[in-house]
This record gives structure tokens, sequence and C-alpha cells, in this order.
């Protein structure tokens, strides 16, 4: 890297998203799976909270947590795939500095809080196999607040800083940022600075945040399979088993999407750079549009309550 005195400094008014390199041509037709992916997204996570909220005999440790995984899902997903839609088909590529660090805070701070509510569930699990006895006693609604509270203020902490680093850059390149959303290290790239503290503050949070999180949550699966496997019964085995069923999947898919794109970057000299870009897209798209689709399909009781819903709603259009 150049020595910054050879540089002439300036503060980004504005970022241009460039959409995904390389595709230009097909952006209109990119955009219509991603569209079709969001409206399933708010209707899927709207309707998950709707029922949860309205039936009051669901308002239990486990579909509490779902509520705020299918909060932060909305949050993620209404936060990037807009200005994605935008940028494939209006061209409306700009965006300020300042909405460019806000999207950017919210989508990873919404990131951290996915992993962490994730956690947050397997630990509800845990309790309900291992200790079912004091399950009541142990997860009550004041308690699910207080880990509600804590995964908020566990987010904004550890993804403000990376705002604080960014805005510290000196920038004197160009304003293009080649993806199309403002990802924290596409944005530092762009610096003129030395980015080795953001670069580091990055690996970080994604070894100390998102990695021990699947630690901990991999750890409590284990000891779940573990006391699962004791069960005398094969029935009880097997409801065990349906009923931890759902969140594997909802896990599988919220890490390996984040995973595999962490580690095609490790090689990007090798991977073109539109192949990047959409694995980044994958964790904004995919789990939210899929997460309350598994909850509906697997978990009898949210499944029960979406029929009985669409039910009245095709009566009323019927009498009408």
């Amino acid at each position: 890297m150049m020595p910054a005195d050879n540089h002439t400094f300036f503060a980004p008014v504005t970022y241009i998203l460039t959409g995904i390199p390389g595709t230009e041509e097909s952006h209109v037709w990119i955009a219509i799976p991603f569209c079709l992916m969001y409206v399933t997204t708010l209707y899927g996570n709207f309707l998950l909270l709707f029922i949860i909220l309205t039936e009051r005999s669901l308002h239990e440790p486990m579909y509490l947590f779902l509520s705020m995984l299918a909060a932060a899902d909305l949050l993620l997903s209404t936060t990037t795939v807009p200005k994605m839609l935008a940028v494939f088909w209006f061209r409306a590529r700009e965006i300020s500095f300042a909405s460019c660090l806000t999207q950017m805070f919210f989508i990873h701070a919404s990131f951290i809080a996915e992993s962490a509510i994730l956690l947050g569930m397997a630990f509800d699990r845990y309790v309900a196999i291992c200790d079912p006895l004091r399950y009541t006693t142990r997860l009550t609604k004041p308690v699910i607040g207080k880990i509600g509270l804590a995964i908020f203020t566990r987010s904004f902490c550890i993804i403000f800083p990376l705002i604080f680093l960014v805005k510290q850059l000196k920038f004197c390149k160009t304003n293009l940022l080649p993806h199309n959303y403002c990802d924290y290290m596409g944005v530092a790239r762009l610096a003129c600075d030395d980015i080795t503290v953001s670069v580091w503050y990055g690996v970080a949070v994604a070894i100390l945040a998102i990695g021990l999180d699947a630690v901990l949550i991999a750890l409590s699966y284990g000891l779940i399979l573990r006391a699962v496997f004791r069960i005398p019964s094969k029935d009880a085995r097997l409801k065990a088993l349906r009923t931890c069923g759902s969140h594997v999947c909802v896990i599988l898919m919220f890490y390996m999407p984040a995973f595999f794109s962490f580690f095609a970057h490790q090689f990007g000299h090798i991977i073109p750079g539109y192949i990047l870009i959409l694995l980044a897209n994958l964790y904004v798209l995919i789990p939210p549009m899929l997460n309350p689709i598994v909850y509906a399909v697997t978990t009898k009781e949210i499944l029960k309550r979406v029929i009985n819903l669409f039910y009245r709603c095709c009566s009323r259009s019927f009498l009408l």
C-alpha cells in the first residue's frame, strides 16, 4: 500500500453500489427470485409473529425465542433486499455514507443477534430435555425477557466498534463499492489507511461471537443427544428428536452459508467476484425465507394454527 502522503484523502459523501459485477445484463432477471424470496420472507415471518403473539398458549420460551428469530430475520432482510432491488431494477446505485453505515450496522447486528437467539433456543431445548422438572422455574417469562435484552445489548456492543472503526478510516480511492449492499470489509477495503485493526476485529468477532455460539450450540445438542438416547421409550426418543429437528435445520441454514462465505473469501483470488457476492447474499436471503417455513411444517402447534387461520380467511372470503 502506498504511503498516505501520496494520496489525496476525502470524506465519502456517497457510495455507488455496483450490484453483482460481471452480471449487469442479468440484473433484472436476478432481482426476480430475490424479490420473490423477500415477499416470502415478509409473509412467513409476519404470519409467524402474528400467530405467536395472538395465541396465549404459545407464550412459552421456545415460541418466544422463535418470535425473536422472526423479528431478527425481518430486520436482516428488510435492511438489505429493498436496496438490492432498487439497484437491480431502477439503477438506484447511490447510497449516502450515513445510510451505508446504518445498513452495515443493522446487517451485522441482526446477524450477531440471530446467532445468540439460536444459542438461546439450544439452551431452551437442553433444559426441556435434560432437566424437564425445572424447565418452568428456570425459563420464566422474565428470564426470557432478560435474555432478549442481553442479546440486543451484546449485538450493539459488538457491532458499534465496527462502525466507529470505519468512520475513522481515510478514503482516497474510488467510491465504487463492488457489492449490492454495504458490507463491513467491502467498505474498509476502499480505505487508504492501514486496515489491520479492522481486519483483526472482524476476525475476533467471527471467532469469539459467531464461532463461540456455534461451539456452545454443538455442545448443547451433544448433551441433548446423549440424554435422548438414554430414554428407554422409543416413542419418547422420537418425540424428543422431532422437537429438536426443526432447530437443527434452522441452525444449519444459518451457519453453513455464513461459514462457507467466510472461507470462500479466503480464496477470493481463485473464485470469481460475482460468486463471492452471491454467496454473501445467501445469509441475508435464504435463512430468513426458510426459517418460518421449517417451523410451520415441523411444529404441530404452529402448523395447526396456520391451517386454522387460512381456513377462517377462506371462509370469510367465501361468505363475502
